[in-house]
This record gives C-alpha cells, structure tokens and sequence, in this order.
C-alpha cells in the first residue's frame, strides 16, 4: 500500500482534552478522531488493527467449538423487565421511545437478547450445553467518559454466553473459555494476567478478569507472591487483623473538640495532631433504598463492590445530604457512630474489621465543626456486622494464606464470568432434564473489549517517539520509506521491487513514497509504531544498500538490496 494513497492524517501534537498516553497516540498516528465525548470515528489504519484482534479472538472462539450469532443493537424494554434490569441497570441504559411510543434501550451487553434467543428453541437437556457469542457495538451512557476508546460510551467488544444442563457442564465451558481467553492474550502478544473479579451489573457468583499489565493502567491488582492469588483491588480479599488485646486501663472518656473548617480527613488529623489511622471514617448509603452506615479507618478506602456483595443488594448508592442528615442527626462531614443506634435503633451499622482494633480514636461530634476525640469502637460504637470491606492496599495481605500483598497495574481487556441462573430463572430459558423435570439452563459470559484491546497493547508497549506495535496486532508488518521516489528511478524501482516480493512472500508493507523530507517520514513511521523499517534513498542505493530499523531498536544497519527482502523476511520470522 503506497501511503500517497493512504488516508493516514497524523498530528503533531495531540488534543487538550486526550487524557490517556494511549488516546493522545492513537489520535496523533491517525487511528481514531473524536466525534463527540465517548464517542470515536476508527480510520484505516486504526481499524486494520481492530480487525486484526477481532480475527484472532474469532479464530480462538471458533477453536473452543463456541459459533458466532449476530444480535441487534436495538433491544425492547421488555427483555429487560423480564430480568429484573430496566429499572436497576442504572442511568448508563440508554433508554429511548420508537415512533409508535413503545420503549427499547441501546445494549450496553447481551445478557436479556442472548437469553431469550436461546430460550425459544431450546427445550431438552439433550440440546445442552453450547455456546453462542458475537461481535458488535455496545453503548453505556458512562456520566464521565475517559481515557479514550479505554472507557468510551460506544465501543466494540465480543460477547459469548454458555448454557447448559448440569454444573459440570457449565464449569466445563468456563473453563474453555478462560483457556481460550489464555490463548487470545498470548497471541496479541502481551504481557498479561488473569484475577478473580467482581462481577458488577452483570451479576453471576464467580468471575476472572484478563488484565493487560501497564504502569499506566486504570486498574490495581492485588497480588500474593506465596499462594498466586490474584484478584484487582475491588475483589481482593484481605486478612483481618487479629483482635488486639484492650486494656481498660489505657481507655480514655470521649471528649469534644472544635474543629473548625476541618472538612478533610487529612485537616482534622492535623487539627489534632493524630494520624489518620486513628480516625473512623463514617459513611451513609441507601441499599434498595435503605439507608445503611459504613465506617472505615481514615487511611482506608471504602471498597462499595465489597460493600454491595454483602448487603446483596441491586443498587447502592450515596446517600443524599437530605438522608445522610436524617440518618445521623448530624451535618455532612461530622457525624459520629457513637450513639447512633440509640438515635435510630432501626439502621445498620457496618465497620471494615481495621476499625475494630482502634483505641481512643476520632470520629465526627454529631455538631457543626466538632469532633469526637478518645472514642474506641467496641466499646463506644453498637456496630452490627465487621467485614471485610476496604479496598486493598498497601501492607494488607491475603486472606488465603497471610503473606502481604505485592501490587501491580492492569488494564481489563476481558472478563468471564459464571452467571449461574440469574437470567434463566427470571426469563424463562428452561428445559427438560432426563426426568422431564423443568429447569433453568445454567449460564456463562464472556467478554473481550476489541477496541479496548487496541488502546491496551498502546498503553504497554510505546516509547518517546510513538506506538510500538507487538507484531501480530500492527496494522502493516513493514513501513518501507521510500526517499527521492518521485526523483530518482533507481530509488523507486528498487522500493516497488521490495514492496511486491515481501507482498508476496505474506508480509504487509506500508511504502512511504510521499515527497517529504526524511525526517517527517521518519517522524511518522516511528510513530505509528510498524515493526520493521527499511529505508531506500538516493544514498543508499547509490552503495547498493538500504538501511533497517527494528521498531523496538534504536539503531540502523545497512543490508545489501540484494539481501533485503532475505533478511527481512528472516526478521519478521516468516
């Protein structure tokens, strides 16, 4: 492909509000543009790529035996109100009216549409189990898109669902496709790694995460060097700390103390000279509309996924200052537990298990600019459940074996997860097991993010001068810069003359025979990160050589022309 004919418009310098290492380079090498926020146009160069993924998830679906559907964007109100999920999915459903009135949303997944096709020519265990995915569009109406295609409103992913009779048979096919999902990976070639994870508005009972390692990933895991627990930090499960002995004797009378204009955690510990460690953190959610209190340490960061799972609820959301006062009796950013039960016997009080071992801590004064100091949770504060409910962090370790954490940054690039009956029993999808018993069919779901795919191997493998391509994912496998083309014959019979004979031998070759200076094309072939260059200029051809350039290397050497297309095609390990 000559670049003259190419539509490859590249930038300088990236978009202000490009706010990833990723989008700024994919906007910059001309694979994206943005249309509107979260919502992005793919160009030749960027969609080469996505196709690339997309044919090897498709080759690895196929090899598990899953087959390949094609569901609508556009899905009614109705499947969704068999699941339970139109009126709990949240604002990022994008929920519109037809012409005739009636209601259909946008699909942010598959899970209703999959479930009902299924369930309409299914009936007899004897058909089970299988696996069904597609690749399509998805839009979540996300209220602050970011990070380019990482966490855009529309973006395109591949979506697989398993169905079958018996637990064996849906471990099975999780198992197949946490296989497959190895292979995927391997094959992009990234440096990656699987970790249990929460399953979110998805649902199910048990889900991993396939999370491409970078330092500027979006994601934390949590790793344990002894036992190979991996888990990101919403999931990861934390040792409590052993019960610390109380001396009584050590136990102090809670007394107020003025804290004004102490609004932050960090003002009040200064204000009173303690560390944040010893103040107790108190917040107020509803749960289903309920409202419930959380405390946890001042240093800690309450984990709502833990949270949630506990209280098995559909929706938990922050309380308004309306409930929050209501709730405590007390001002947003002052309220204490100590006495809360007395004042309101009826909400319940969650502590992460870190709050259980302070003593002579500090919590809100239940008054305007007023704090608790000396007050010690098991002794001051009525709480009704201790959990683990922080988000991991650093010194905690695991609760599987003891030993601490070590931490790591990821991107999720695909998740699987084990959904168990969730959509089945509420929709209806059942059949006939050897007994003529009716039961619902137990499910499975997988997905890869294509297009969030692209921006993860940008966001591993790049430098100071652009993309690095890992070779199975670059749009073309040689950029051939072609200098004086247009001037010298000998330049472009011996560029024309590489270009067919890689083509032929299987190598996809972009030639640059643009009339600009070698620098700019240079420039731009660095940025858009093929991995392998060759150079034919006037100066070169005049020795009978070109130059060659690994894209992961910083010098050149020269090949006789003779040798090129050889060593080349020895380079790129065809």
């Amino acid at each position: 492909m000559k670049l003259s004919n190419y539509y490859l418009p590249t930038l300088k310098e990236a978009p202000k509000d490009a706010d990833t290492l990723s989008a700024k380079l994919m906007i910059r090498a001309g694979l994206i543009r943005k249309v509107a926020s979260g919502l992005y146009e793919w160009l030749p160069l960027g969609l080469k790529v996505l196709k690339k993924v997309e044919t090897i998830v498709r080759e690895e679906m196929n090899r598990a035996g899953a087959c390949e559907v094609w569901l609508p964007l556009v899905q009614p109100k109705e499947l969704w109100e068999e699941s339970g999920r139109w009126t709990y999915y949240g604002k990022e459903l994008l929920r519109f009216a037809d012409r005739k009135e009636a209601e259909f949303c946008f699909a942010p997944t598959a899970e209703e549409v999959m479930t009902d096709l299924v369930k309409k020519d299914t009936t007899s265990y004897k058909q089970l189990p299988f696996c069904l995915y597609q690749f399509g569009t998805k839009f979540r109406d996300e209220i602050r898109p970011r990070f380019g295609v990482m966490r855009a409103r529309e973006f395109y992913m591949k979506d697989a669902y398993s169905f079958a009779a018996n637990d064996a048979d849906a471990n099975d096919w999780y198992q197949k496709m946490y296989d497959a999902y190895q292979r995927i990976f391997k094959r992009c070639g990234f440096e990656f790694k699987a970790v249990e994870a929460d399953t979110g508005a998805i649902g199910g009972n048990f889900s991993h995460e396939f999370m491409v390692l970078a330092d500027t990933g979006e994601d934390a895991i949590a790793n344990c060097p002894a036992c190979g627990y991996a888990a990101n930090t919403e999931k990861a499960e934390i040792q409590a700390p052993a019960d610390l002995a109380i001396n009584e004797a050590d136990l102090k009378p809670m007394e107020k103390r003025d804290t004004p204009k102490a609004y932050t955690i960090e003002d009040v510990a200064a204000m009173l000279n303690v560390p944040t460690s010893q103040l107790i953190k108190l917040l107020v959610f509803t749960a289903d509309g309920k409202p419930v209190v959380a405390l946890v340490r001042g240093d800690h960061e309450l984990n709502e996924f833990k949270f949630k799972a506990l209280l098995k609820c559909n929706e938990l959301e922050k309380a308004s200052e309306e409930v929050y006062t209501q709730v405590t009796g007390s001002f947003v950013g002052f309220a204490g537990a100590q006495g809360l039960k007395e004042k309101n016997p009826s909400v319940m009080i969650y502590a992460d298990n870190y709050v259980k071992n302070i003593v002579n801590g500090v919590s809100g004064g239940n008054g305007k600019d007023v704090h608790m100091i000396n007050v010690t949770p098991r002794r001051d504060i009525k709480v009704d459940v201790y959990a683990d409910l922080k988000m991991a962090s650093a010194g905690d370790k695991c609760a599987r074996c003891g030993k601490e954490f070590t931490f790591t940054r990821g991107i999720e690039a695909g998740h699987v997860f084990k959904l168990g009956t969730k959509y089945s029993a509420s929709m209806g999808a059942n059949f006939l097991d050897e007994n003529q018993t009716s039961k619902p069919m137990i499910m499975g779901c997988y997905g890869i993010g294509i297009s969030r795919v692209v921006a993860a191997a940008i966001e591993q493998s790049h430098d100071e001068n652009g993309i690095i391509w890992p070779a199975p994912l670059a749009p073309f496998d040689v950029a051939l810069v072609a200098i004086d083309y247009a001037s010298n014959p000998e330049v472009k019979k011996h560029a024309d003359a590489i270009t067919e004979q890689l083509e032929a031998a299987g190598l996809s070759v972009l030639l640059d025979d643009r009339d600009e200076r070698a620098g700019i094309k240079f420039k731009d072939m660095d940025l858009i990160g093929l991995p392998h260059r060759l150079v034919v200029s006037s100066r070169t051809v005049k020795d009978g050589q070109c130059e060659y350039k690994k894209r992961t290397e910083k010098e050149s050497v020269r090949w006789n022309l003779d040798e090129a297309v050889k060593k080349l095609l020895q380079a790129a390990g065809k």
